[in-house]
């Protein structure tokens, strides 16, 4: 077994691309060196420059990879798949040219990754976390947001990356009925899955049930945890999911809610997972001070459940 731990972007409140608290990505790939990390992901689009030798020296500086490219954006709007194609593109022809990181055995594609999540839509991120009030997609609009996760897909496989669509809390593919439909919709030879630990508990369901449940499919995996307080508080709430997350929301891993111990035991014992898995902890931009603490905190806590 060999499951390699790295990071995201997010961890020092890097989500939008708008806010003006963005620390400078280069204090980002900095500190995720300083935390031990060997990759990162690229955060969202637009953050991290396009330009291939300024990228690359900065990520030789640090002696980190790039696992992953991101898809963050509305994937339901057909006026905006152009965009999103074009994203595809840009981020595929950055990650490409990178140096590449090990493949594992057993680890069923390569990374990088393109991980593909929908966002961008009140009505749902208002009701993240609440299945039961947020509103569903009708069929013709669901058709339309799995068609464009498609294209997605083929367009990131003619570059050679495997897109994994990630269920993201305040998007259109949160809830477990929704995970099941994407499932049933999207062929497993066209996109994967990247199950996000901490997403699954915060939208209702069990972790381990479900990594257990799509392990044929899961070909990336997301680890967070929960402060469960703070949780219960903004679920009492209207509030949009990232604003919870600055709330405090999330927590380094192994001090919340989330088993991590079952965890790394269905991933090695049962369904043998093998390859890598990026820690997130989403905040606010402002509070990147306990950033690489908390990032360090997190990779320490893994590593002494076995985690390489």
């Amino acid at each position: 077994m060999a499951i390699h731990i790295t990071g995201a972007p997010c961890c020092w409140g890097v989500d939008d691309v708008k806010n003006p608290y963005l620390p400078p990505w280069q204090k980002v790939l900095y500190e995720a060196g300083q935390a031990g990390y060997k990759a990162i992901e690229l955060g969202p689009y637009g953050y991290l420059p396009l330009d291939i030798d300024v990228v690359s020296k900065e990520l030789e500086k640090n002696h980190i990879g790039i696992v992953a490219g991101t898809i963050f954006d509305d994937l339901l709007a057909e006026d905006n798949y152009p965009n999103v194609l074009k994203q595809v593109d840009d981020i595929c022809g950055i990650i490409t040219k990178l140096p590449k990181l090990p493949t594992e055995p057993g680890q069923r594609y390569p990374a990088p990754y393109l991980t593909v999540m929908d966002w961008g839509h009140d009505e749902r991120d208002y009701n993240a976390g609440h299945s039961d009030r947020a509103p569903r997609l009708s069929d013709e609009d669901w058709a339309r947001m799995m068609g464009h996760i498609k294209g997605i897909a083929e367009k990131a496989a003619s570059w050679g990356v495997r897109a994994v669509v990630h269920p993201h809390a305040g998007g259109y593919i949160e809830f477990a009925d929704e995970i099941d439909k994407l499932a049933r919709d999207i062929p497993k030879d066209v996109a994967g899955l990247c199950l996000d630990t901490g997403h699954l508990r915060y939208s209702g369901m069990d972790p381990v049930t479900w990594l257990r449940k799509y392990a044929d499919r899961l070909d990336y995996i997301h680890f967070k945890d929960i402060n469960e307080k703070v949780y219960k508080e903004v679920l009492s709430e209207h509030i949009r999911f990232f604003e919870g997350c600055g709330k405090g929301s999330m927590c380094p891993i192994g001090t919340g809610m989330l088993d991590y111990p079952a965890i790394y035991k269905v991933l090695t014992e049962e369904i043998h997972y093998n390859g890598y898995i990026t820690v997130e902890q989403e905040r606010d931009p402002r509070n990147v001070a306990t950033s690489l603490r908390d990032v360090k905190a997190s990779c320490d806590y893994l590593h002494s459940l076995g985690f390489a």
